[in-house]
């Protein structure tokens, strides 16, 4: 597929069952990871607080559950291979957290870790789940570590994908412009021009269907992220939030993997080392040809890590 064939699918079309297997086996080969069967999750939503949440259910019920969480600007959907390459061992779920995706916004501004915690948590007893492990990249990093020190029995073990309480911000700046130059382009190949020139590791016949997860129109039909972005991002406050993290580190009990993208800007070796060893049960992991986004970058070194991770917890 061409980049300039995707301009006559509109970003609104829901993805058909058979573009997104096509999708999936696609990404699936490019990856390297041999899938038993391509299965279409179950939508499942929630009210929490007022709050009408969304995720995806890929089964397999009665398995040890696994609650994946997306960073900044990303959807539930940015675990789509991970799911399937698990779901034969494991019961995945993937949240789209509160602002993001298909989940509602929170009209108060109200994004901050307390109140995604309780998110998480009527999710979880929504599916019925008590105990979930928690794979959190980026934000759905630093939101699941404070859910893991806040409610450690729902916690049973934990998986951070290139984040911690100690990051260097200044790497963030590339993933700010991009998603901010990128906002407002009138076509798909706009996003997914843009989106090659920020990460050169992709495939822009799986940017054609993944974007099309994370855009909605504007009333003038230029496209926009679904992520809500009415209010700039706080640095100071993001760094005060980092600050206190880094008390909470000692609270969390359960077995915890750090992995780091090997060239990411944003999660440095020193940081992930530092995280694991302030960490009561750590261990820390280079992921070689990964940026920040391991899941989209290297996703079978993820898959596998998070499998012998888990078998030897």
């Amino acid at each position: 597929m061409s980049i300039a064939s995707t301009a006559r699918v509109s970003p609104l079309s829901p993805v058909s069952r058979q573009e997104e297997r096509d999708h999936h086996l696609l990404a699936a080969e490019r990856a390297g990871l041999e899938i038993a069967d391509f299965v279409a999750p179950h939508h499942v939503q929630c009210v929490v607080d007022g709050l009408r949440l969304h995720g995806l259910d890929w089964g397999t019920p009665g398995r040890p559950p696994i609650l994946f969480l997306h960073g900044g600007g990303q959807t539930a959907r940015t675990w789509d291979l991970a799911c399937l390459a698990l779901r034969d061992d494991f019961h995945c779920l993937a949240l789209d957290q509160r602002g993001h995706g298909d989940s509602e916004w929170s009209y108060g501004f109200d994004y901050a870790p307390e109140s995604h915690a309780r998110d998480f948590l009527g999710f979880l007893d929504a599916q019925g789940i008590e105990r979930a492990v928690v794979v959190g990249m980026s934000m759905g990093c630093l939101n699941g570590l404070h859910f893991a020190a806040a409610h450690p029995d729902r916690v049973s073990a934990f998986v951070a994908v290139d984040a911690g309480p100690w990051v260097r911000i200044e790497g963030s700046h590339a993933i700010i412009d991009f998603v901010r130059e990128a906002d407002g382009g009138d076509s798909l190949d706009a996003y997914i021009e843009k989106a090659l020139r920020f990460n050169p590791r992709r495939d822009p016949r799986l940017l054609a269907v993944s974007l099309r997860h994370n855009l909605r129109a504007l009333p003038d039909g230029r496209l926009t992220w679904k992520t809500d972005r009415r209010l700039p991002l706080d640095l100071a406050a993001m760094r005060a939030r980092l600050e206190h993290l880094q008390q909470q580190v000692a609270d969390v009990r359960c077995p915890t993997l750090v992995l780091r993208g090997a060239e990411s800007e944003v999660f440095l070796d020193e940081h992930a080392e530092r995280f694991a060893a302030a960490l009561p049960d750590g261990r820390w992991t280079r992921v070689e040809g990964a940026g920040h986004t391991i899941q989209g970058d290297a996703p079978l070194t993820l898959v596998r890590e998070i499998r012998e991770f888990l078998a030897a917890s």
